[in-house]
């Protein structure tokens, strides 16, 4: 207990003056938030060239991505219940890694749900024009943000909730899908493209029909589907009860990636073959039109239209507290560390909403608008690795630093020191990946800007007061914690 209490010292000392975060997330919040997380806008909209370049195999590839990123959100759950003062991610980076940590993990991922979040913009205004004709795609474009940031201002419950329902949407559009292709299946139903059976998956060139590589290029798409598996993380300062709640979400996701992403890719390519599948056009679709569903194609627009929303909707939500909490650090202007009465960082969702404009004005920016995004989503993906191997190399430091804390744990991360190393291996092979490919190689090689900019801004703050004096508090705490340890490893015997 005597660590706990050291650990806790920053929020006890210097934290007593600052805003808090209100919990206000209940178990079926967190959740849905974890199933909208792990269920991205990919799946509805990028499987389609995800199956075209990998075929069945691609099976294998989310099966691969989601029992990797498992091991990454049991690290991070293990760490944030380690010390209930931590908001998120970063906040243990920083204690763990140095303040450093803390602003490249805060500001890299802020940066990746804004790329993310201005993508989902031009995605709901390009499917809104498909339903609506002829709308000026600013129209759509402007009331998704607005529409975002009024569900977002009120309390974090409204958050919640809305996430919640655009979750169940979601679901509910994949149950539909297996149960139907479940009965074209047994009912023999042909087409033009052949009858529907579970011997499409390997009857049309086996599993590996891109042999290798094109089982390696599956990866490239399909990681970007995983963006926001860990929003759980970002939400652990507003949960009810986190102790429960944290592990029963993170606990599921296996299963979620089981029957969400693999059953409805092996219903997909069992109802169709796999060579009947492009890039840029939805399997949902095609499916649900193949059994005759006439109405099946505005239907799944409409849930494609929520997914994107859906998407928004959290990035907005995690940009916002991840701002909150760098404010808070010094890392960012003071006037976004402030709350609203309703315990809502207000000035950073201000800050979020404005930069998602930059969606509207791209959608007026030329023809090669979607090829400029599929690089920016490769970066944003690559981030995203940088922020799952920040969490990684957290849990490195935390079991060689306080072990005591990793021994009295519920939740410890299965595999352990062991499993780290071979998600970071995972991670090695998914760049190496993204290097076999002309436009993935470009958005790699673009990427390192972004940290550039990043150490230069890191140079800037890192002289202010403010962060002076939170380096001097965590420098403190390592000493006295350091101490604490080699007290108790000389008091301690050697059978406890």
């Amino acid at each position: 207990m005597s660590h706990q209490t050291t650990t806790g010292q920053r929020t006890a000392s210097s934290k007593d003056s600052e805003p808090h975060l209100a919990r206000s997330l209940s178990n079926r919040h967190i959740q849905l938030l974890a199933i909208g997380g792990a269920i991205g806008t990919g799946l509805f909209m990028g499987s389609g060239k995800t199956i075209s370049v990998a075929g069945p195999s691609v099976i294998f590839v989310y099966m691969i991505i989601g029992f990797m990123l498992f091991f990454v959100m049991r690290a991070m759950g293990q760490l944030l219940l380690s010390n209930l003062n931590y908001k998120s991610f970063s906040d243990f980076a920083g204690d763990l890694l140095g303040p450093w940590a803390g602003f490249f993990t805060g500001w890299t991922y802020w940066f990746c749900w804004v790329v993310t979040g201005v993508a989902d913009v031009i995605a709901i205004a390009g499917y809104a024009n498909e339903l609506w004709p002829g709308v000026p795609l600013w129209i759509p474009g402007l009331a998704t943000i607005a529409i975002l940031l009024l569900l977002n201002l009120p309390t974090v419950k409204a958050f919640g909730e809305t996430e919640f329902w655009f979750a169940l949407i979601k679901i509910v559009a994949i149950a539909a899908l297996i149960i139907v292709g479940i009965v074209m299946i047994s009912t023999g139903f042909k087409s033009d493209a052949g009858a529907a059976s579970l011997t499409n998956l390997w009857s049309h060139g086996g599993f590996f029909p891109k042999e290798f590589m094109g089982f390696v290029a599956g990866f490239q798409i399909a990681v970007f589907a995983f963006v926001g598996i860990e929003l759980v993380g970002t939400a652990a300062a507003e949960t009810k009860n986190p102790e429960h709640n944290l592990p029963r979400a993170i606990n599921a996701i296996p299963v979620r990636v089981m029957l969400f992403y693999v059953g409805a890719l092996i219903i997909l390519m069992s109802v169709i073959p796999w060579t009947e599948f492009k890039a840029g056009h939805s399997p949902f679709i095609a499916m649900f039109s193949l059994a005759g569903l006439g109405i099946a194609a505005t239907v799944v627009n409409l849930v494609v239209l929520t997914s994107a929303m859906s998407s928004a909707n959290s990035g907005i939500y995690s940009t916002s507290r991840m701002v909150f909490g760098l404010a808070n650090d010094g890392d960012a202007p003071k006037m976004f560390g402030r709350l609203s009465s309703r315990k809502v960082p207000q000035n950073a969702l201000f800050l979020s909403c404005v930069l998602l404009l930059g969606g509207v004005a791209l959608l007026y920016a030329g023809k090669d608008i979607g090829a400029a995004f599929d690089m920016v989503t490769t970066v944003s993906a690559v981030c995203f690795m940088f922020v799952w191997s920040i969490i990684l190399a957290s849990y490195l430091v935390f079991r060689k630093r306080r072990p005591h804390l990793h021994e009295a744990s519920t939740f410890k991360m299965p595999g352990g020191i062991v499993m780290v190393w071979v998600v970071f291996a995972f991670f090695a092979f998914l760049v190496w990946a993204l290097t076999t490919q002309p436009d993935t190689l470009t958005a790699l090689l673009v990427t390192p800007i972004w940290f550039a900019v990043l150490a230069v801004a890191y140079a800037l703050v890192r002289k202010s007061p403010l962060h002076q004096a939170r380096v001097a508090e965590w420098k403190a705490m390592a000493e006295t914690e350091t101490t604490a340890v080699e007290t108790a490893t000389r008091t301690t015997p050697a059978h406890i």
